[in-house]
């Protein structure tokens, strides 16, 4: 799979749009961007990231949310979670979300992404001021005691192999554009954090 996915195509020609980027922002107030998700499983991610969308999506702003385990249901449903799968399924999510950026569309990708090397190929894909890295910051014993999905407790049963956060490891942003803690603040709370990062950056105007 990764070896395909590393072959260089031949015989092809990038086709210029009429409708530009800038055309697309303008019709919808508004600039392509990425906002992406980062943290352990439990720590609230994707949870996160639809409070965010219902707070944009109130304030009539064009979103979308890439769901880890939604894109696995089709997207990546062919890959595993080996070292070289997850690098695969953040590389597809990053193309993706780069095509989501370009239709002027605020797009939120909710993504363990546990490698920085990974989330930062991502991020060079976008410009720089339109993507937005969210460290969803949550002890590992809260996720776990969370376990919503029921996937640690398989997972120190050994059910489960190359689990992230028990056998598998998870690199946290170095220099995240915001940092919240879902143990400490409540979603709403983390959710008007990211908000005002959004107006801070100009990717959204303040009070809309």
């Amino acid at each position: 799979i990764i070896e395909l996915a590393q072959q260089k195509a031949t015989n092809i020609t990038w086709h210029e749009a009429i409708v530009t980027a800038e055309d697309r922002e303008k019709l919808l107030n508004q600039k392509g961007s990425v906002i992406w998700f980062t943290g352990l499983s439990g720590s609230g991610k994707s949870t996160l990231a639809n409070a965010v969308e219902q707070v944009l999506h109130q304030q009539r702003h064009h979103t979308y949310v890439l769901d880890g385990d939604n894109v696995r249901h089709g997207l990546n449903k062919n890959l595993g979670f080996s070292p070289e799968d997850r690098e695969e399924n953040i590389r597809r999510i990053g193309e993706v979300a780069k095509l989501f950026a370009d239709a002027g569309t605020i797009v939120m990708t909710a993504f363990i992404s546990p490698y920085c090397a990974d989330r930062d190929q991502a991020r060079a894909l976008i410009a720089e001021d339109r993507f937005v890295e969210v460290f969803v910051d949550c002890p590992l014993d809260v996720c776990e005691e969370r376990d919503t999905k029921g996937l640690y407790k398989k997972a120190r049963a050994g059910e489960i192999k190359e689990f992230t956060g028990i056998s598998a490891p998870y690199e946290p942003p170095l220099n995240p554009e915001v940092t919240v803690n879902t143990a400490a603040l409540s979603i709403e709370e983390c959710a008007q954090a990211v908000v005002k990062t959004l107006v801070k950056a100009g990717l959204v105007p303040a009070g809309n």
